[in-house]
């Protein structure tokens, strides 16, 4: 293995080190192996911060099947005398297209529910390698479509739907997006990107500087891709930057971490969407690694989080105002 930087962060080298002692390596799993041991190794749900409404709809997948989702209301500021509606953030969380689920990101979609003062749709989608690509991006964009027609029962706005996803989470965000331009389908106001998956190019700056011994490993990686499409990827309904075009879709926020393999391709995709005239919001949390945002016990944590936490704000502020359609 190759040595860490020396000049990390105390609590971020001790973090790193307790996830390389107790987080299996991926590759030597099976799948529904794999889920079991992080399911029995993660902390147990706190259901907090408190929400309004925290509740769990089964709703028509794309394929007849049932979806579930995760609908988080939460409850209005005391300085809050507003009565018009939420926006909405439909939310995919990551785990590499194999696993994770509603309960691994449910602080956080709770933080963010609170924070931003919005409605939370978190969508349990199908994994890999039971369900191969595109099956994942076809119940967001599913999930999107239910959101449209049905949010304004939980005082979300209909017209201010944002996307937002984590990791592989944030490559379904990319190619539901596009998905949603190319069907006509509903308005997106806005994608948040956090660190994520959005290509299979496995040979650039930032996996070959920090491809092993920072928890995401190009390793893992490529694993990951292989669980989610052994059938090929040359769609846009599978890594973004295959569109024809990236022009028309939705003002982005892309926060990416230094220490993480995919960081070069998430900056890349930014700086492609800004060519393509899509307004975009970009951070690099320097110092920090893959997944950081969902261990709001790391001190550094918090704050990168508030920072997320505005660019969201920003970005749905800018849409406050627009007419409903």
């Amino acid at each position: 293995m190759s040595e860490r930087r020396t000049d990390l962060h105390p609590d971020v080298e001790a973090m790193l080190s307790a996830l390389e002692a107790g987080f299996p390596d991926v590759t030597e799993h099976d799948p529904a192996e794999l889920r079991e041991i992080i399911v029995s190794r993660r902390a147990p749900l706190s259901r907090q911060p408190d929400m309004a409404i925290a509740r769990d709809v089964a709703i028509d997948g794309p394929d007849g099947d049932l979806l579930g989702v995760r609908i988080y209301v939460p409850h209005g500021r005391s300085d809050d005398r507003r009565d018009d509606a939420r926006p909405v953030v439909v939310f995919a969380h990551g785990g590499g297209f194999v696993f994770c689920d509603l309960d691994s990101h449910d602080e956080f979609c709770r933080a963010m529910a609170a924070e931003v003062d919005a409605v939370v749709v978190s969508v349990d989608y199908r994994l890999a390698p039971e369900n191969p690509a595109p099956a994942a991006m076809e119940d967001m964009y599913r999930a999107i479509c239910w959101t449209a027609e049905n949010i304004a029962g939980y005082g979300g706005d209909p017209a201010r739907i944002a996307v937002a996803g984590d990791s592989a989470g944030g490559n379904l965000v990319a190619t539901a997006s596009i998905a949603a331009r190319d069907r006509g389908g509903p308005a997106i106001v806005a994608q948040v990107l956090l660190y994520p998956v959005i290509d299979d190019d496995l040979d650039t700056e930032s996996y070959r500087r920090y491809g092993v011994g920072y928890y995401n490993s190009t390793k893992a990686m490529r694993w990951y891709w292989d669980q989610y499409a052994p059938n090929g990827r040359d769609s846009a309904r599978i890594i973004p930057t295959r569109a024809a075009s990236l022009a028309g879709l939705p003002a982005a926020v892309v926060a990416t971490a230094e220490l993480d393999p995919p960081c070069s391709a998430g900056e890349d995709y930014a700086h492609r969407l800004r060519e393509a005239g899509v307004p975009v919001i970009e951070h690099r949390f320097d110092g920090l690694f893959h997944g950081f945002l969902t261990f709001p016990q790391l001190s550094l944590t918090p704050p990168a989080r508030e920072k997320v936490w505005q660019m969201m704000r920003d970005v749905l502020a800018q849409t406050a105002n627009q007419p409903s359609h």
